[in-house]
């Protein structure tokens, strides 16, 4: 299986490439023979004698076909390229190497826990399944630059998000992160120790550099993913006329992103929970769009972003968030949904997935990430009742 590792040593990684670019380099010359093989067909030499002409003919004409196959086998094999290459490769990817392969789907971890729980394990998982043509990436910031690569052996969920193709595992380095944008000076004057609300208020940062530097899709590591997002430009209505900030997407270099960014210095109140987060987006769509009530399954749009209907990821709203830990008589089909968040947040009894329960988040589980759910689940329960058993 694919190990994913972090990032060991920043300044060794520019003189070491990945296979796949030696690769490419010679699928290019060969793409550049398959143009030439297209306009100058393979020759048509007829020697004297019928019988024997038709069947040269015929030989050559497998020939060019078999040559042609290989080629154009060899060329299709850069598409999946990133996602298919030894193990060894992954370990000489930078993080900007893979934010610029486009499209990334981004989580962030800004606690210094790292062991990821069930559901940030989930939330990865069900991404990583559902974009299996993109790169996932979960940025830590409880990882250094020397943190060991023992992580795997130490961690069930480092191991089974590791042995996952297309997911990788950074660690979070800020100052990096806001070079280049509007919060860098913000970033060295704040002081965290003072911050009530640093862990929600350094994410929102985060989240918003990442994106306007490489775009793709920002989700929550409490969202879990059922379909693909069909939007390149969007935000999360979480009711009418209020944005969320737990997901968003938008192409690299995005004005809405940097608008906000420019709005987070400008307004910065770090008392005010959320004031940096849904609150911006929502002032800032404001500023652009004339917002109206949802009537419907319908999403809206204004100046190129389209404002999804709090259908598609948050069918249940956040004042019933418990109802994911209940068994339903009928579970819902959330046909109307591309994710769903749980509301992690409003979890503070930490209720948790049961094997064998039948609540709805089980079935969720089952279904989107069931990997994390026998590994970590059922897995678990099995090693904690063997060890109780062990001291009986």
């Amino acid at each position: 299986m694919l190990q994913t590792v972090w990032v060991s040593s920043p300044g060794s990684w520019a003189s070491k490439k990945p296979a796949c670019h030696r690769h490419g380099k010679q699928t290019s010359w060969k793409r550049g023979f398959v143009r030439a093989i297209i306009q100058h067909p393979c020759p048509r030499h007829v020697p004297k004698g019928p019988g024997k002409a038709r069947m040269l003919k015929k030989i050559q004409i497998c020939l060019c076909f078999f040559f042609v196959s290989g080629i154009l086998y060899e060329i299709s094999l850069l598409s999946s390229c990133f996602f298919s290459y030894m193990p060894m490769s992954k370990h000489f990817l930078t993080p900007e190497q893979v934010l610029n392969l486009g499209k990334s789907i981004i989580f962030l971890e800004t606690t210094e826990r790292l062991e990821p729980p069930p559901l940030v394990s989930c939330s990865v998982e069900s991404a990583a399944r559902i974009y299996q043509d993109r790169p996932i990436i979960l940025f830590m910031k409880g990882l250094t630059n020397d943190t060991a690569f023992d992580l795997n052996s130490s961690y069930a969920a480092f191991s089974l998000l590791s042995s996952m193709k297309n997911v990788f595992i950074f660690p979070l380095q800020m100052e990096t992160v806001f070079q280049e944008t509007p919060l860098l000076q913000w970033y060295n004057e704040v002081v965290p120790e003072q911050e009530k609300n640093w862990v929600h208020i350094s994410s929102d940062a985060s989240r918003l550099a990442l994106i306007w530097k490489y775009g793709g899709i920002y989700m929550d590591t409490d969202v879990i993913s059922i379909r693909p997002i069909p939007e390149e430009s969007f935000l999360a209505a979480q009711k009418s006329r209020f944005s969320s900030n737990g997901i968003f997407g938008f192409p690299a270099h995005h004005k809405f992103i940097w608008d906000c960014m420019e709005n987070f210095v400008l307004k910065y109140n770090g008392n005010i929970w959320g004031n940096q987060g849904p609150f911006l987006m929502t002032r800032m769509l404001k500023a652009i769009c004339n917002l109206t009530d949802f009537k419907g399954t319908e999403d809206h749009s204004c100046q190129n972003i389209s404002f999804l209907n709090p259908q598609r990821f948050y069918p249940i709203p956040y004042p019933a968030w418990g109802r994911y830990y209940e068994v339903w008589d009928k579970s819902p089909n959330f046909n109307h949904s591309y994710a769903l968040h749980l509301w992690n947040f409003m979890n503070r009894n930490r209720r948790a997935v049961v094997a064998g329960s039948n609540t709805l988040v089980e079935k969720l589980y089952k279904a989107y990430c069931p990997t994390t759910y026998e590994d970590l689940i059922q897995n678990a329960e099995l090693r904690d009742f063997t060890q109780s058993e062990d001291v009986v």
